[in-house]
């Protein structure tokens, strides 16, 4: 007998900056997927689920194929209720019945129908889908949902994945300042190791990518990324939706797949799109070190034709114990800095004679240029951007006024860069970064801590 296609519903969830106390809202995100026994659906409105979903979906339901339909979110306070419209006039209610705790929480799903009369739904069947199609835990990333401000309803996501200058300490703090300062909800996704660890020696694995979907902007540190491609594919989509880019540092190599794979033009030395992701998007690819690295820092100096520029309001004194990269970005590009070498590691210290600062090289530039889908993107691109560099306010204010801009907000006269939790940076290096944390050490009133195994 041939068995028909059916519908049924997955309930996935993360939790606010990993762990939610007390009031902290809950955010449920949800997908609808049809499973079915065809090989093929006429339907262009549903995408085929990836393998690993399907592997762990098929020893349970048993059907050939998973199509998913619709994916969304709900954000759910503490004895409230929230509702989601699915296709056909149905919709899922969840209602918080209790206090949220950590791990996945008693709560009370409904599905109504065209009716209106209401189905209670199995909610041990849900939880117990959520580890077996879920393949995250809850705290595999970090969620900041927005104060009141300026940004509320605009969401923001930070991509930390670099060995060396410390993006998972600096993004996460980034973060706290727009969400608790400016009212954006900021989701920070980090490279998470088989133990739930967070490792930026992971270079394949970036958990929750599909947040980028609902992302309004993008902020990235990334180094030599090689992502699979069902994570790829969340950030190629939403490069070619037009979503505006904030690029630290080591962005500018992002991403290496070397002479293989769906994605590789967007390797940093790709020779089909030549420089890939870096040079063709951002304006820069990996050339060199132009400053002494780790003896001579740098100084911001605004570049005279950009001195109205509104990304610059506030913005003062620039410093970053970070060297000068050197870089050529493209005639479109505006510059907004250049980087003054110095003689040291200290603000105070004077600038290098000679051929290092004649002329000045680009340390932070914008771009606004048509993609492959038609779309225009905002860009800014900055060769600062480590943990300790964003110890500078000027930096800091920089760049969350790129993200207002970003998003097609006013950039204020001086936006507050004030920290929301105590900031202690580790020093940038190889194998540096602070062992067995998690996103969980990245919540609201927390101070990171030491880790274990740190390098000195």
């Amino acid at each position: 007998m041939r068995r028909l296609p059916f519908w049924f519903l997955i309930a996935l969830f993360s939790l606010s900056e990993g762990v939610v106390a007390g009031d902290d809202p809950v955010t449920f995100y949800v997908q609808l997927l049809r499973g079915t026994n065809e090989e093929k659906t006429e339907d262009i409105k549903v995408k085929e689920v990836g393998p690993k979903l399907r592997k762990r979906l098929s020893p349970v339901f048993r059907w050939k194929n998973y199509w998913e339909v619709s994916r969304t979110a709900v954000t759910v306070g503490k004895g409230k209720a929230g509702k989601i419209q699915l296709p056909n006039a149905h919709a899922l209610e969840i209602d918080r019945l209790c206090e949220a705790l950590p791990g996945p929480q008693p709560t009370a799903i409904m599905h109504r129908n065209r009716s209106g009369a209401m189905k209670r739904k199995s909610l041990l069947l849900t939880l117990w889908l959520l580890p077996l199609v879920a393949g995250t835990r809850a705290a595999d990333w970090a969620v900041y949902e927005g104060k009141t401000g300026p940004g509320n309803g605009r969401h923001i996501v930070f991509l930390a994945g670099d060995e060396e200058y410390r993006s998972e300490e600096g993004l996460p703090m980034l973060a706290k300042i727009l969400s608790q300062r400016h009212g954006f909800k900021c989701t920070v996704l980090f490279p998470i190791d088989k133990d739930g660890a967070i490792n930026p020696n992971q270079r394949d694995r970036l958990p929750g990518a599909e947040a980028l979907d609902s992302a309004d902007a993008i902020v990235m540190l990334l180094r030599f990324r090689a992502w699979p491609d069902e994570a790829m594919k969340h950030f190629v989509d939403a490069y070619l939706a037009g979503k505006p880019i904030i690029a630290l540092r080591t962005s500018t190599h992002a991403f290496s797949f070397g002479n293989s794979g769906a994605y590789k033009q967007f390797s940093w030395d790709s020779a089909e799109w030549k420089g890939g992701f870096g040079k063709q998007v951002l304006g820069e690819t990996w050339v060199n070190h132009w400053g002494s690295h780790k003896h001579e820092a740098t100084r911001g100096v605004i570049d005279p034709l950009a001195k109205n520029n509104p990304l610059l309001r506030g913005v003062t004194d620039i410093f970053g114990d970070t060297d000068v990269y050197e870089a050529y970005p493209p005639p479109d590009a505006k510059v907004l800095v250049r980087g003054q070498v110095l003689q040291g590691m200290n603000p105070a210290d004077p600038p290098v004679e000679g051929k290092k600062n004649n002329p000045m090289m680009p340390v932070v530039w914008t771009r606004q240029l048509k993609n492959q889908a038609g779309q225009e993107n905002k860009v800014l691109c900055t060769t600062l951007g480590a943990a300790t560099d964003l110890q500078n306010e000027g930096l800091r204010r920089l760049i969350v006024n790129a993200v207002y801009w970003g998003v097609g907000l006013d950039v204020p006269a001086k936006a507050d860069v004030t920290f929301v939790d105590a900031y202690k940076p580790t020093m940038y290096g190889f194998n540096g970064h602070r062992r067995g944390l998690t996103p969980t050490d990245h919540a609201l009133g927390k101070v990171l801590p030491a880790g274990t195994g740190s390098a000195p």
